[in-house]
């Protein structure tokens, strides 16, 4: 109970309240207090005039007029002249005077709260002015015990009276917190809970239903994040889904190509100039091939294989990639230029290296050709104090805007019209596993231009 908004906010509702009733105590005491004096001042006026409209009044009677009044002596000003009107004997002397005629309301406090804290009985003096123009000034001298008593009962009905509005406040602010705050919390909670024991279902997403602005904002960003939940899952499950049927698919491929290669020593073994020259590039095309099948399978069942790091020829790499990528093009007016020095070596997986390599180009080589216009890819390379640099330069039109905002993320957008976005996605997973990354540099109307950096480390 404590522990609840309900709970906190019923226990800081009766803290409020009583502070607010203090500060109205204080001043209520001091007014009681003034009140309770001018009423002596009064009692003992009428108890004056009547002994001054009859001079004969013996001192018994004064005594009775005394007693009723509340008073030990009354002095009235009249006409400049200050007279002892009635008086009697007084057990102690004066310890203080008090002036109700100027009094400021921080005097009527303090000399209220002075009183509070005073539990001996002292004799005081109190000036007022007379009532209904009856003198100049009336002065009476009383003992405070009376005052006190009066006070501390006034002081303790005001503070029952504001306990019992504490409470009644308190109560019906719990029982509209509970109807405009805690009901609609514990609704989106259940909402919550619900989604979270099955978040596919799109059915139990919250309708945002709250008439409290903060309760139904906070609705309507729930109900976004579920949506985004809800889709995000399924196209996760779509993911698994296509993983198994590549799986199943490359399963199937790697058999094909694995027969394939059986008939390649056949090829080989031609005399025809053309068979001979093109026969290794096909036994490369269909070994490549069958690797990809094979870390296509690895992938489904974990992630891509780490790579083999071993030295080789980067110039004859990049000139593998691109005789493949010109006997794609046919006769589209594409050219390629290699810019890598002939006898730069590198560290790194040649396989993986290659099919990031291909993704680039063959990325390049796709957006050149959709638009129709001559262009150009340049592949260069480079040494510096820490990484090798390897550049994929070309002259297209520049990648779309759906690619750019998800560069590297799958399924997000590719290069090209109805590309999944995978090519980008693979190359730089390869590049990260190498510990290089793979950045763009530019992608505009004039062109396209990816570096790929490949640390060094220790090569001996």
């Amino acid at each position: 109970m404590i522990n609840s908004l309900s709970g906190r906010f019923l226990i800081l509702t009766v803290i409020f309240v009583m502070i607010a009733e203090v500060l109205i105590f204080v001043p209520s005491v001091a007014r009681y207090r003034e009140d309770f004096l001018l009423n002596r001042l009064e009692r003992a006026q009428i108890a004056s005039l009547t002994l001054l409209a009859d001079d004969m009044i013996d001192s018994a009677l004064e005594q009775e007029l005394l007693q009723s009044a509340g008073v030990f002596n009354v002095v009235l000003r009249r006409d400049e002249l200050r007279q002892l009107v009635l008086s009697s004997p007084m057990p102690g002397e004066v310890v203080a005077t008090f002036d109700l005629r100027d009094a400021t309301a921080v005097t009527l406090i303090r000399d209220a709260m002075m009183r509070l804290l005073t539990p001996e009985p002292q004799m005081i003096r109190v000036i007022g002015n007379p009532f209904q123009d009856g003198g100049l000034l009336i002065e009476i001298t009383i003992e405070s015990t009376e005052l006190r008593a009066a006070i501390i009962d006034y002081g303790i009905r005001i503070l029952i009276l504001s306990a019992v509005i504490s409470i009644v406040t308190a109560g019906l602010l719990f029982l509209a917190v509970r109807v405009l705050l805690v009901k609609p919390i514990k609704g989106v909670v259940g909402h919550m809970q619900s989604y979270a024991k099955a978040p596919e279902d799109a059915r139990r997403v919250i309708q945002p239903s709250a008439s409290v602005t903060e309760l139904r904002e906070a609705e309507e960003a729930l109900q976004s994040l579920q949506t985004q939940l809800t889709q995000a899952l399924k196209q996760k499950e779509r993911l698994a889904q296509l993983g198994g049927a590549v799986a199943r698919v490359s399963h199937d491929l790697r058999n094909i190509l694995t027969s394939a290669q059986l008939f390649t020593d056949r090829i080989e073994m031609s005399e025809d100039p053309t068979v001979k020259r093109m026969a290794p590039k096909l036994v490369n095309s269909i070994t490549r091939a069958v690797s990809l099948c094979e870390s296509t399978l690895a992938f489904g069942r974990a992630e891509e294989p780490a790579p083999t790091l071993t030295l080789f020829n980067l110039a004859e790499l990049v000139s593998d990639v691109i005789d493949s990528e010109r006997l794609a093009i046919g006769e589209f007016d594409l050219s390629f230029a290699e810019d890598v020095p002939g006898n730069l070596m590198i560290r790194a997986d040649p396989e993986q290296m290659y099919r990031v390599i291909s993704n680039l180009v063959r990325n390049a080589r796709q957006a050149i050709i959709g638009t129709g216009h001559p262009g150009e890819i340049s592949v260069s390379a480079r040494t510096s104090d820490e990484s090798w640099c390897i550049d994929v330069t070309d002259t297209g039109p520049g990648l779309p805007k759906k690619a750019l905002e998800h560069l590297f993320q799958p399924f997000q957008g590719g290069a090209r019209k109805g590309g999944s976005g995978l090519g980008l996605a693979i190359a730089e997973e390869l590049v990260r596993g190498h510990g290089g990354t793979l950045r763009l540099l530019k992608s505009d109307e004039t062109g396209t231009a990816f570096r790929i950096d490949l640390p060094m480390g220790d090569v001996g």
